[in-house]
């Protein structure tokens, strides 16, 4: 059972919908925590959370504003920390391909600097949330990830024997993220537009909500034993559902797809499934090499209660089995603007 009493938890790039659902969340269930602190360089997203979660009634927060490129910054934040979430990242398809410079000092550079300062401040959780971008990638956006996502692996072997863990979280589009799909189409029919482009009408991806994400979190503070990339299971959707649900009466025009956008997302390759295990709720990737003590995948196995999936296994948007339909899409739409966007 997670116990979050006394804990200090830091979260970089807190200061986005996954900060906000954490800290409902987590101060909900687990009152006892002492401090959450949002680290981040965008000042007007702390301001606008500051005026949300005033001090005089969530004491229990801190608001830093900081780069992970800044890793004198980032080592300060980190002091005293028990349990660091990793969510910085620079993600935008289009302005990664424009910025490559700027996509590698955030999305590699940054995530070495959260191990560097875990490390030297010996936080006990380390878990970094990826995305399914990272997955046989074909823009640098993903690249940059599963290189982020390999660093995270990697440095459960250069704990020098302290009790330190780190691990990775991936999955789908969150519904409502800004510059998604999901965000452009609201936008659209807001403006009161008739039609709305889609690049591609083949075009599938996964969904999550941030509940999720968070719940997933909780669990691996709980049980992570260091190494592991998790994957929820979620369930598929096709963008021309979604275009449907969020505004019916709008023509759909194909424009074609952009430079590394993918007509499915995958979330675990077929180069992968030796290293894949399956529980009911979850996919658990093993490091490909054994960091923890020379851990055995049977040793991973009992431990998740978890059994190994099919040599020829992968992880795909349209192969998915589980699809949202249109009816199901419409009611977490409707979930989700109630949540963010009701009075507090």
């Amino acid at each position: 059972m997670l116990n979050l009493d006394n804990k200090v938890i830091l979260i970089t790039g807190g200061s986005g919908a996954f900060g906000r659902k954490f800290i409902d969340i987590t101060l909900r269930d687990y009152p006892g925590v002492r401090k959450i602190i949002i680290y981040s360089r965008d000042e007007m997203k702390h301001l606008e959370m500051m005026q949300l979660y005033p001090r005089k009634q969530y004491p229990q927060l801190r608001f830093f504003v900081g780069d992970v490129r800044d890793k004198e910054r980032l080592m300060r934040a980190c002091e005293g920390v028990d349990v660091l979430i990793h969510a910085a990242t620079m993600m935008t398809l289009q302005a990664s391909e424009y910025n490559p410079d700027e996509t590698i000092k955030t999305n590699i550079l940054g995530s070495q600097n959260v191990i560097d300062c875990a490390l030297r401040c010996r936080i006990r959780n380390v878990i970094a949330l990826s995305s399914d971008k990272a997955c046989s990638p074909a823009s640098l956006y993903g690249a940059s990830q599963l290189v982020s996502d390999k660093l995270f692996v990697a440095a459960n072997n250069i704990t020098g024997g302290k009790d330190i863990h780190f691990s990775v979280i991936r999955y789908g589009n969150v519904l409502g993220t800004k510059g998604s799909v999901f965000h452009t189409f609201m936008e659209r029919s807001k403006l009161g537009g008739r039609e709305l482009p889609i690049t591609d009408k083949r075009m599938t991806r996964f969904l999550i909500s941030n509940q999720q994400v968070v719940d997933m979190v909780h669990y691996v503070i709980e049980k992570q034993m260091g190494g592991e990339i998790f994957v929820p299971k979620m369930p598929s959707y096709r963008v021309t559902d979604l275009a449907t649900a969020i505004a019916p009466k709008m023509t759909l025009v194909e424009v074609g797809k952009r430079v590394g956008e993918k007509v499915a997302d995958d979330l675990i390759a077929e180069s992968d499934a030796l290293s894949t295990l399956e529980t009911r709720d979850f996919y658990v990737i093993i490091p490909f090499m054994s960091y923890m003590d020379n851990t055995s995948k049977e040793e991973y196995m009992e431990y998740y209660k978890a059994n190994p999936v099919p040599e020829d296994f992968h992880y795909s948007s349209n192969s998915n089995t589980v699809f949202e339909t249109v009816e199901t899409l419409r009611e977490k739409i409707r979930r989700y603007i109630d949540y963010n966007f009701k009075a507090r």
